[in-house]
This record gives structure tokens, C-alpha cells and sequence, in this order.
């Protein structure tokens, strides 16, 4: 079987409809070739000869549907990614805080959960994470918290010699996150255009690199479910690439670069 098959403009917005349908996300065109790629492994695991068959594959089979989903929605991350974040986070909410609550709703696959409860098990204050992913593929490797030696890097060396345990044998290359950390923390398979009223509340959620991916009418409605869950006087933190319009609707105000409270 020839191992590159072509997606057709066609073939591809039956993908971009059944996306947007199942989990709100709108693919732009530019996105083709990377559904082409990422699926291709599919096509030639089932010996298919196009795209469209892979289609109607999905159709049928549920479980190849979520396959399907996870491929697409895989973002490469990495530990204290956009730094200034956490800096916020270790400097202006954990020394005012006996007790924390907070929701990392686009976990991934947990690096920006661990980095959260490094910092807050460091400072010795009671907390609670919950991590959450639409991806069931991540969440899994979440739970494990397994990585690559690389992605080590920008992990503050005192928290580096605290919680990452490097591999050795079979493992070697490969470093754990200290299981001491988990023991706070909950990964779960959430969906934000859905209602998450019963995770309760959160004094701080993490909200990033995800509303990049919908278009307003999908990014007002996780908002909205989004602020369900947060404290009045809480804080909303999104990517530095994100951006949220009509604040006053949403009762939140700026206190820094993508940083939010909640004020009513």
C-alpha cells in the first residue's frame, strides 16, 4: 500500500464538520496538512486507500471516532511554559493563600499541572489541581507522568532536584514527576463546551491555549462555563496569544498580561 495518499480540499471539510460537531473546534484550511499527517498512520494501519474511507470508518466506529479527535487535538507543550504566569502565580497568589484551589482545563498532557503543584508544594500550602483534557490520550499520560529528558529544561533547577526523578535502564532519557505531587492532583476527560458547574469552584483556572482554537460563539460559551467555576476575586489566566473581548459581560477585569479576576 502507497504510504502517501492525498487529502482532497473536499475530504478534508468533511473533517473540519465532524470536529467543529463533536468538540466545537474550528480547523482553518491552513490546518490540511497537518490533518493529513496526523491521520495518515490510521490509513495505513486499517490498509485504506483515501481519506474518505477513513470517513466512513468513523462513522461506524466510536472508538476510532475518539482515536480520530485525540490525533487532532495532540498540542505540543512544555514545563512553565510562558513563565511570567507561574511567576504570578509564586508571587502574588501563593503568599496570601493558607489554601488553593485550581483547574488546569486544557491540561494536555499535565506539564502545566506539575508545574503548578511543584510550586505549590514547595511553598507548603495545602492545594488541589484538577487537570482536565478533552484529549483521553493525554490524560493518560498525564496520570503516568512520564517525559522526555528535554523537556526538562526550563523547570527552575531547585524544583528540577526536588521533583524529577531521572530513568535509568529502560528508562534512561526518560525523567518521572515525583508521585508525592499527585497525590493532590486529578486528571479527568473534560469537555469546556460542556457545563463543569460539579468540579466546584476554583480560586485560580488556567485557561491556556484553547480559545485560539474556536471562534467567538465557541469561545464566549466556554467562557460562560468557565466562570461558573471561578471565585468572585479569583483569577482567569489565558495564553499570551489569547484574547478576550466585552470583560464587563464576563465580570472580570485586567490585573496583568492575560491575567484576570473576577470581580463580581
Amino acid at each position: 500500500m502507497k504510504t502517501s495518499i492525498e487529502l482532497t480540499q473536499k475530504e478534508f471539510e468533511l473533517f473540519q464538520k465532524i470536529v467543529f460537531k463533536e468538540i466545537g473546534i474550528s480547523l482553518e484550511n491552513s490546518k490540511l496538512f497537518l490533518v493529513k499527517n496526523r491521520l495518515l498512520k490510521r490509513l495505513i494501519y486499517y490498509k485504506l486507500s483515501s481519506y474518505s474511507d477513513y470517513y466512513r470508518l468513523i462513522q461506524i466506529d466510536k472508538n476510532e471516532k475518539i482515536t480520530m479527535l485525540n490525533l487532532i487535538t495532540t498540542n505540543e507543550t512544555y514545563f512553565f511554559r510562558e513563565q511570567l504566569h507561574f511567576d504570578f502565580l509564586k508571587d502574588s497568589i501563593i503568599p496570601s493563600s493558607k489554601k488553593l484551589r485550581i483547574w488546569s482545563a486544557a491540561s494536555s498532557t499535565g506539564v502545566e499541572a506539575y508545574s503548578i503543584a511543584m510550586l505549590l508544594h514547595d511553598a507548603k500550602i495545602d492545594y488541589e489541581i484538577i487537570a482536565s483534557d478533552i484529549n483521553t490520550e493525554v490524560i493518560k499520560k498525564a496520570n503516568i507522568g512520564l517525559y522526555p529528558l528535554k523537556m526538562m529544561d526550563k523547570i527552575p533547577e531547585n524544583l528540577k532536584l526536588k521533583y524529577c526523578l531521572k530513568g535509568k535502564g529502560n528508562y534512561e532519557g526518560w525523567f518521572l514527576v515525583d508521585r508525592i505531587l499527585i497525590n493532590n492532583m486529578k486528571f479527568e476527560n473534560r469537555n469546556l463546551l460542556e457545563n463543569q458547574e460539579s468540579l466546584g469552584s476554583f480560586d485560580v483556572i488556567f485557561l491556556r491555549n484553547v480559545l485560539i482554537y474556536f471562534n467567538h460563539e465557541m469561545k464566549k460559551k466556554i467562557i460562560d462555563n468557565i466562570m461558573k467555576n471561578l471565585k468572585i476575586g479569583g483569577y482567569m489566566i489565558i495564553s499570551l496569544t489569547e484574547h478576550i473581548r466585552e470583560l464587563d459581560s464576563y465580570k472580570l477585569k485586567k490585573i496583568g498580561i492575560s491575567i484576570f479576576q473576577k470581580v463580581d
